[in-house]
């Protein structure tokens, strides 16, 4: 049974481990020239019962384990005029931690035989043979034929389409990325209102978003309701000049995250799937990740799903022994009410975060939690 994963991001990662920990090899595909060839995000927290047992499926938990930002479970609410809504310390009790993205990739990347990963493998289409089997078609004209075909390859997926004739849609929500390096030193005052950990400013339609790094910078989401093409043709060179007008009502020392930032900004339009995207069977092959079920990151449940979705489809394979349909039958039947239940609480709590009156509405949604 040839099985080939078009990308090689969280989830067609664990899908590959934990395939190759009960002795099924998986070829994964990816347009990167290399592990490398790009910068991996900011932080993730890692919930137990799905990006920690997709984890412990892989047999990769312990070494998990290391990689944990201590303190970074902490999370500070402001409203737009610096005043501290919400504070909490991390105590160490908590079953979210939080790890860099690129950490956890590289320890997904150790766990696969050398090989299993073939880099500058961009994928450009896709389409069904017989028997459940499919040819891909790389950019350098080259094809390959497989058993088993899973797109991994995020919200604008190229292998979505056998399945599904759903895009993904803006959600009027634009990031713009910024770092603030060396923070403590540089910036304490900035440093003093994030905190340890995640840290969030809300009002008035925008937000300021950042987090912690474990190197002692901090990474800042601005975020703005704005139309979709604005932050794509935002002018770089004076991004900070202009972010800051958004934000002319904000406090001095919320404002200081973006005018003092280091290096580019990084634009980053959020769009999403439909709540309850799911699709027929379809032989031979299925989603994972943001490809499936790509949503705006209010719920904190992206990566995570990721990791179940490759560890579930993963284990289904090896319990099914070749009967690749009731395995990717298995697989979707349990997939598609978790998207669903996830894509919806991120739908809600993204109209919560900007609603006029933020962030006294995700107050009341972390009481009732």
């Amino acid at each position: 049974m040839k099985i080939t994963v078009i990308g090689a991001g969280l989830g067609g990662l664990t899908l590959a481990s934990v395939l190759h920990r009960n002795g099924i090899e998986a070829t994964v595909l990816d347009l990167d020239a290399s592990a490398s060839a790009r910068t991996q995000g900011g932080m993730l927290d890692i919930h137990e019962e799905t990006g920690q047992a997709a984890l412990r499926a892989a047999g990769l938990y312990e070494e998990f384990l290391p990689l944990i930002h201590r303190g970074g479970e902490a999370m500070r609410v402001l409203d737009r005029h610096a005043v501290v809504r919400m504070s909490e310390e991390d105590d160490g009790q908590g079953t979210r931690p939080e790890v860099e993205r690129g950490a956890l990739r590289d320890l997904l990347l150790s766990s696969l035989p050398e090989g299993t990963v073939r880099w500058g493998a961009k994928v450009v289409s896709a389409r069904p043979l017989d028997d459940g089997r499919h040819e891909v078609t790389l950019a350098d004209g080259s094809t390959l034929e497989t058993d088993v075909l899973v797109g991994a390859d995020g919200a604008w997926s190229r292998i979505r389409p056998l399945v599904s004739a759903e895009v993904p849609a803006y959600t009027g929500i634009s990031f713009v990325e910024l770092d603030l390096l060396d923070v403590a030193a540089k910036h304490p005052e900035s440093a003093a209102h994030v905190g340890g950990g995640m840290f969030m400013a809300l009002g008035l339609g925008n937000g300021i978003l950042a987090h912690r790094e474990p190197d002692g910078s901090v990474h800042v989401y601005v975020a703005l309701q704005v139309p979709e093409g604005w932050v794509s043709s935002l002018d770089l060179s004076d991004a900070a000049a202009k972010l800051s007008q958004e934000f002319a009502d904000w406090a001095p020392v919320l404002k200081a995250l973006i005018e003092s930032a280091d290096g580019e900004p990084v634009p980053r339009p959020i769009h999403a799937l439909p709540v309850g995207h799911e699709w027929a069977r379809v032989p031979g092959v299925t989603l994972v990740g943001d490809a499936a079920h790509v949503m705006s990151p209010f719920a904190g449940e992206g990566a995570n799903l990721a990791m179940i979705d490759g560890a579930e489809l993963a284990l289904a394979l090896v319990e099914f022994d070749g009967n690749v349909e009731a395995a990717l039958a298995q697989y979707e039947k349990a997939l598609f009410p978790r998207s669903e239940e996830a894509a919806r609480g991120s739908a809600e709590n993204l109209v919560t975060s900007f609603a006029e009156d933020a962030p006294d509405g995700v107050l009341a949604v972390f009481e009732g939690h």
